[in-house]
């Protein structure tokens, strides 16, 4: 297996909620044409929304789940300032701000929020994993 991740899939409440919660932080659609799931390319990876009831099927588990999953996802920003705003841009468009952004243990600056179904997302700005013009990331070997 190669070590990459392709696409994050979310099992969400309301499809239909879900994309406007992340139109509105300005995330495009892509053109797959479907009613049933929606895809955004997220750099070089792709985030879909799909009905949580139809992944569990799809996936052969119960859909019933409740709490913290142990799983975040996080947006790595380029500088300090960008990490309130986007943190205000997600509750304009909807999210729950769970943690105000502040000084991490780690030398950087992060807050988190979650989307309308609770999936947590942290924002953060970590001045040792720098970002190329592309939004993607580099961990340094020496992390």
């Amino acid at each position: 297996m190669e070590q990459r991740v392709s696409l994050i899939t979310l099992g969400v409440a309301d499809l239909h909620r879900s994309a406007d919660f992340y139109e509105n932080l300005g995330w495009k659609r892509s053109n797959a044409k479907t009613n049933e799931i929606v895809f955004f390319q997220a750099g070089g990876m792709g985030l879909a929304l799909y009905p949580r009831i139809a992944l569990a099927k799809d996936a052969n588990v119960s859909p019933e789940g409740h709490g913290f999953s142990g799983i975040t996802l996080a947006y790595n920003a380029r500088t300090r300032d960008e990490v309130d705003f986007v943190l205000a841009q997600a509750q304009t468009a909807g999210a729950k701000l769970l943690k105000p952004a502040q000084e991490t243990f780690w030398g950087g600056y992060d807050g988190y929020f979650a989307d309308p179904d609770g999936f947590l997302w942290e924002v953060a700005w970590n001045p040792f994993f720098p970002i190329a013009e592309d939004g993607s990331i580099r961990i340094p070997a020496e992390a």
